[in-house]
């Protein structure tokens, strides 16, 4: 049985890039509410070691953006990396779904042997295949990212539960 490669990478992107908006509405909304510095949520992280929220959120539009381009064979938008407040990540998220919706099943499956050659910040380099690439390493990283982002706010005492975090279901 074959899968739909746009089938297992779009809709799965859409549903929890939007969750993960709502999760920044409820996030500020309790800022607001509890007279908190935004940067302080947004600066926040589970571990000093770890990704705080806000580059969380700019992680996950970043895996579902590169590899939704990659397979479909084409150049990404770029998607600043200076977002500072939560009206300018909801933007990001905006973009990052806009692009990704942007996609027709014809552009995305029959991918799945394609070659995808990432070359890393650091210079390393790493071949896959397109199904590989979503399979292996971008939807576990995309849901390590969003996962993290709700945690931190959950942590900050944001109250999300897990429809927060599942969001809708988008219609294949």
């Amino acid at each position: 049985m074959t899968v739909s490669m746009y089938k297992i990478s779009v809709p799965i992107f859409v549903q929890f890039l939007t969750s993960l908006s709502a999760v920044l509405d409820k996030t500020a909304a309790h800022c607001e509410a509890k007279k908190i510095e935004p940067a302080a949520l947004l600066n926040a992280r589970l571990f000093p070691d770890m990704f705080a929220l806000s580059r969380q959120v700019r992680a996950a539009t970043d895996h579902a953006v590169s590899a939704t381009a990659r397979l479909a064979g084409v150049d990404p938008p770029s998607l600043a990396n200076s977002d500072a407040s939560f009206a300018e990540l909801k933007e990001r998220l905006g973009k990052a779904i806009a692009f990704v919706k942007g996609f027709k099943p014809a552009q995305i499956d029959g991918t799945e042997d394609k070659p995808i050659k990432i070359t890393f910040p650091s210079g390393a380099t790493r071949e896959f295949t397109g199904q590989s690439l979503l399979l292996t390493n971008t939807l576990p990283n995309f849901y390590f990212h969003c996962t993290t982002a709700y945690d931190i706010a959950r942590h900050c005492g944001v109250e999300l539960g897990k429809r927060d975090f599942m969001g809708t279901p988008v219609s294949l």
